[in-house]
């Protein structure tokens, strides 16, 4: 094998200098060809030249003697085609200096002789003939001589030449034709050296093939062995990745993965429905929505210690809680969050995994637990006090009345008796309230016509209240009777009635409402101090000046109170409050400012009173459609939306009316718009239910309220024959009117 390299290395190299000879004498004869074509033209064009000349030379003489214009036209015809002629023809043999020489003297004579016939024209036109005559006599025959035998040698010498290179040509075609012949033999020679060769390597070949068939098929068996374990470990992966991607996606935390510069590479769908993050955007816009507190609601977070901060720095957390209130209006949120700093393979931070859970509705639930637990000391605290109290007056009152009698000789002393005497009975009636507010008053419980108080009530509070308040009373005729004390229902009446006027100064409208009502355990789960159950329900609504979320979390601890110092005790609704615990039952505020108040006594039916469950209930309506819920209270949004699935529908939630139509702009579709009547934000329910209609005929609209339907329809916010749900309602209620407003 090596000396077969080594001849065919030195073929190739032959070949190689065959080739560079014979390309070189190619260009030498293709160059030989060239010249000896120039040649030929050049012996053309001196061949052209004689006849060129003898013409010009014919017609001059011919016109000297007969005057023709026609020989005239035809020397002007010759004599300007020879100048040119003869330019080309020093420009073609400039490389030969003799013909160049031979060539400028013929001109220099021709132009002369131009010159000359150029003259004879002249006179002959000019009719002057003895001129003509003489200028024919003088005829230069030496110098037409010499031009032909110079025409003679130039075509001489350029034949001399082309023979010269004829000969050349030849001589390098033989060459080349030796050279081409050489080539072939040596590359015959290669080739039977290369067939030779090459039948030695198939045979090799074949021999390295069988020992590499041999080696892939083992090889094969162990890629199929290796194939089938790889396959086996791609599903296991493929579904452990489905399991993980399905947990991921699933979740009720929202997840959010960042990188370093806070750009979010990875959510979950909670985190678009928790936190409203979209698609493309990054923790500092997240963030830029909503104001950010530390876990007490007040004091604003650093941004240092934002959650996102603090993981990219490198510190793992648990359990941090911070309160957002969105920049939109909307409920502040309670978030319990999570992080975790992610590292790369070189230990250096790439990002991080933040985990948040939405603790809104437990805070709420245990706020509202507080407030009932704070009541309850409040009231034990203040039931404890009035009772020394009494003792104390007991003895007060019992000296004041000897006083009083024993005084009649000094009426001055005796006045002085008698205030004290009234003092003390102010002081009992205040410890009255505050034992109701407590409630450890003595009542004296018994089946009373709810309705029947109502009305004597109402006769009184006419005069009471003023013309500028006008009174109305909405009695549901089989309301059952409340086994309660009368005098304090009578008493609790005429309180949240004085308080209503007091936030109506200008005027306005009292509603005194009655109804049979049944709270579920859905609203006692998201009410911990009522009990699931019948009730005879009592309101009692205005539409004054309302209350903020800071007076409702007040507005039933004793000596609170908003009005101005002197004109009022702050007992009035504690005394309500007392009274119904105390009897059992279960009370609710709704207020928003500007809107007015409705406060709903749940009072205990009378033993017997209670209907009986039906036997076999009927079912409940289902259907399939898509309901958007704008509710502003959490947990009442999530009650909603939760009984509304139950029941096979679609749901799309949202906080407020701006929220909402966010989701209408987006195009998000949807059936019904059930929807609060008073929200924050700035946009009312109904406001809200104007713009879904004018952007969307078809919509049909439910709505609800803590306030009585009538109330509200007095108030003049909703039309006749708008569909309400009054707050609160049972599933049954919900959804037999889901289905009539859905079918109209």
């Amino acid at each position: 094998m090596p000396s077969q390299r080594i001849i065919l290395g030195i073929g190739l190299a032959i070949l190689l200098i065959i080739g560079a000879a014979s390309i070189s004498l190619d260009l030498k004869s293709r160059s030989d060809n060239a010249s000896v074509d120039r040649a030929l033209g050049i012996l053309g064009k001196l061949s052209d030249m004689r006849p060129l000349l003898r013409r010009a030379e014919s017609a001059a003489r011919a016109f000297a003697l007969t005057g023709d214009q026609e020989f005239a036209r035809e020397y002007r015809e010759a004599s300007d085609a020879i100048l040119p002629a003869l330019a080309a023809l020093i420009e073609a043999v400039k490389a030969n200096p003799t013909e160049r020489q031979l060539i400028e003297e013929t001109k220099a004579l021709v132009e002369r002789q131009i010159a000359v016939n150029g003259e004879l024209i002249r006179l002959r036109t000019a009719g002057d003939g003895a001129a003509v005559a003489a200028l024919v006599g003088q005829e230069d025959r030496a110098a037409a001589a010499a031009i032909a035998g110079n025409l003679e040698k130039a075509v001489a010498e350029e034949r001399r030449q082309l023979f010269a290179r004829r000969a050349e040509s030849e001589t390098n075609g033989s060459f080349l034709l030796a050279i081409d012949l050489a080539g072939v033999a040596l590359i015959l020679i290669l080739a039977t050296v290369l067939t030779l060769s090459t039948r030695r390597s198939r045979r090799a070949l074949q021999d390295s093939l069988s020992a590499t068939q041999a080696n892939n098929e083992a090889l094969e068996a162990a890629v199929a062995e290796r194939t089938e374990h790889l396959v086996a470990a791609h599903e296991e992966l493929r579904l452990s990745a489905a399991v993980l991607r399905s947990t991921f996606h699933s979740m009720a935390e929202a997840v959010l993965v960042i990188d370093t510069k806070g750009e979010i590479l990875l959510s979950n769908p909670a985190a678009e429905k928790m936190l409203r993050y979209r698609p493309g955007m990054t923790v500092e816009l997240l963030s830029s929505l909503s104001t950010v507190f530390q876990a007490d609601g007040v004091t604003p977070l650093p941004v240092n210690d934002m959650p996102a901060a603090r993981a990219l720095r490198g510190e793992a957390f648990d359990a941090t809680e911070i309160v957002v209130r969105p920049v939109s209006g909307s409920s502040p949120i309670h978030l319990v969050i999570s992080g975790r700093p992610l590292r790369d393979t070189s230990g250096a931070i790439s990002g991080a995994a933040l985990v948040y859970h939405d603790a809104t509705a437990s805070r709420e639930t245990e706020h509202k637990l507080l407030q009932s637990q704070k009541l309850d000391a409040i009231g034990k605290l203040t039931g404890g006090v009035a009772h020394d109290f009494n003792n104390m007056l007991t003895v007060i009152t019992g000296t004041t009345e000897t006083l009083v009698a024993g005084l009649s000789h000094e009426p001055a002393l005796q006045k002085t008796a008698e205030l004290i005497d009234q003092a003390a009975e102010r002081c009992s009636e205040l410890i009255q309230h505050l034992l109701a507010f407590a409630r450890r008053q003595p009542l004296q419980p018994r089946n009373v016509d709810v309705n029947a108080t109502v009305l004597d009530i109402a006769k009184l509070l006419r005069p009471t209240l003023g013309e500028q308040i006008e009174v109305n009373s909405i009695l549901e005729q089989e309301v059952a009777t409340a086994h309660i004390d009368p005098s304090q229902l009578a008493n609790s009446l005429l309180n949240m009635a004085i308080n209503a006027r007091d936030a109506m100064p200008n005027g306005g409208k009292l509603l005194l409402e009655t109804r049979n009502v049944v709270l579920d355990e859905a609203y006692a789960q998201a009410n911990p101090d009522a009990k699931p159950g019948p009730y005879v329900m009592l309101a009692v609504s205005d539409n004054g000046a309302g209350m903020s979320q800071e007076v409702l979390d007040k507005v039933f601890e004793p000596f609170f109170t908003t009005k101005e110092v002197g004109k009022g005790s702050g007992l009035g609704l504690s005394m309500v409050y007392g009274f119904v615990k105390q009897s059992g039952g279960h009370v609710r505020i709704y207020s928003e400012v500007g809107h007015g108040t409705t406060i709903k006594l749940y009072l205990p039916p009378a033993r017997g009173q209670v209907e009986a469950a039906p036997s076999a209930a009927p079912p409940l309506p289902h259907g399939n459609e898509t309901v958007m819920v704008v509710e502003d209270d959490a947990l009442v949004r999530n009650f909603v939306t939760t009984q509304l699935q139950s029941l096979g529908y679609r749901t799309i939630a949202a906080a407020n009316g701006p929220a909402a139509m966010t989701i209408v702009e987006n195009g998000q579709p949807f059936e019904l718009l059930f929807t609060d009547v008073i929200m924050p934000g700035g946009m009312t329910g109904r406001q809200l239910a104007d713009e879904v209609t004018k952007r969307r005929p078809g919509v049909k609209v439910l709505y609800t309220s803590g306030y009585t339907d009538n109330a509200i329809v007095h108030q003049g916010r909703l039309d006749p024959g708008v569909l309400l749900l009054t707050k609160p309602y049972r599933k049954s209620q919900l959804a037999n009117m889901i289905r009539r407003a859905l079918t109209g």
